[in-house]
C-alpha cells in the first residue's frame, strides 16, 4: 500500500549559503521553532528564520530569511551543532571541543565555558537531574573508550560522571541514566549510574555506519546487520518487529507512526506498526536525516 506520508519541500537555496564561494559542504543542521543552523566544513554557522507557509491549494512552501553567519575562527568544520532553547544556547562541536553560543548573537558565552576532548556528542532527552536550566549531555571522548556525562548550564559547564566501555565506542544515544552505544563490534545498553551493561546483537563498524536513535522512553532504533532496523529497550528485548532498510542506510529518523530511514539514492517510510514500506522518494547524494520538534 502506497501512502503520501512526506514530501520534499526545498527550504533553503543553494546560493543562499554557498554566497561568491565555490563550494561549502553541509556538515550539520539543527532546529529549533523557526531557528534553523546550519554548520559547514569552512568553520560557519548559519542561522536562518524559517516561514512556513500553506497555499490556498493546500502546498507548502518555506521561505528562508538569513539572520547572520559566524566563523568560528578554525579551519576545522563545524561538525555538530545542538539547541538549547530553554538557556538559549546552541552547543557546537568544533575540533574536538564544543562551545556554547548565544542562540540569536552566535557570540561564545563571556565565561568561556567549554567542553574539551569530545568526538561527538548528545543531549539527553529524558534528564536524570530535574533542572530546567541544565542539559544533560553526553559525550564520547577523545580518551579511548571513555563516556563522559556533563551538565551544562548557561554559562558553566561540570562533569557528572566518567565511564569506561569494553571496546571503542562510535555512536551513543541516551535515555534517562541508560546509554545505547555502538561500539566496534557491537551494540549495548549500559546504565552510567550502576555500572551494568547489557550486550544486544553484534555489528562491524569498520564496515559500516552504526545508527543509533532514541525514539522514546527506554527505546531506541539501531541499525542492525542484514539491512534490518532493530527496535531495543533498555532491557535488551525488542518489543517491535524491525523494518527492512537497504543495506547500505546511513541515517534514520523516527515520526511516529513512521520510520524513515536515508540511503546513498532513496529516503524510504516504513510504518512502526506493520514494519511495511509506505514510501519512497528518489533522493541523491543525501548525507544527513534528522528530526526536529515534528
Amino acid at each position: 500500500m502506497s501512502v503520501k506520508a512526506f514530501k520534499l519541500v526545498s527550504a533553503v537555496e543553494r546560493e543562499m549559503l554557498m554566497g561568491d564561494k565555490n563550494y561549502i559542504n553541509i556538515e550539520c543542521i539543527e532546529c529549533c521553532g523557526k531557528n534553523l543552523y546550519i554548520g559547514t566544513n569552512d568553520c560557519f554557522i548559519y542561522h536562518f528564520l524559517l516561514d512556513e507557509k500553506v497555499s490556498t491549494a493546500g502546498k507548502i512552501t518555506f521561505a528562508a530569511t538569513k539572520q547572520l553567519h559566524k566563523y568560528l575562527g578554525l579551519k576545522k568544520p563545524v561538525s555538530e551543532l545542538k539547541a538549547a532553547s530553554a538557556l538559549t544556547r546552541l552547543l557546537v562541536l568544533c575540533d574536538n571541543t564544543i562551545t556554547l553560543v548565544n542562540m540569536i548573537n552566535l557570540e561564545p558565552v563571556p565565561t568561556g565555558a567549554r567542553i574539551k576532548g569530545a568526538v561527538t556528542f548528545t543531549l539527553n532527552e529524558n534528564p536524570v537531574s530535574g533542572d530546567p536550566f541544565c542539559v544533560e549531555v553526553c559525550i564520547i571522548s577523545v580518551k579511548r573508550r571513555t563516556i563522559q556525562m556533563f551538565m551544562v548550564f548557561e554559562d558553566r559547564v561540570q562533569i557528572v560522571k566518567e565511564v569506561f566501555t569494553p571496546e571503542q565506542p562510535c555512536a551513543v544515544a541516551v535515555d534517562g541514566y541508560y546509554l545505547c552505544l555502538a561500539l566496534t563490534t557491537q551494540y549495548i545498553i549500559l546504565n552510567y549510574n550502576t555500572g551494568v551493561s547489557q550486550d544486544l546483537f553484534p555489528y562491524c563498524s569498520d564496515e559500516k555506519r552504526p545508527i543509533v536513535k532514541r525514539i522514546g522512553r527506554q527505546e531506541f532504533l539501531l541499525a542492525g546487520p542484514g539491512g534490518l532496523g532493530m527496535f531495543a529497550t533498555v532491557d535488551g528485548i525488542s518489543q517491535r518487529a524491525p523494518v527492512h532498510w537497504s543495506e547500505n542506510v546511513i541515517g534514520a529518523a523516527l515520526c511516529f507512526p513512521y520510520v524513515v530511514a536515508l540511503d546513498d539514492e532513496f529516503i524510504t517510510v516504513h510504518s512502526m506498526l506493520d514494519q511495511q514500506q509506505k514510501q519512497t522518494l528518489p533522493f541523491k547524494e543525501g548525507h544527513i536525516l534528522q528530526d526536529f520538534e515534528g
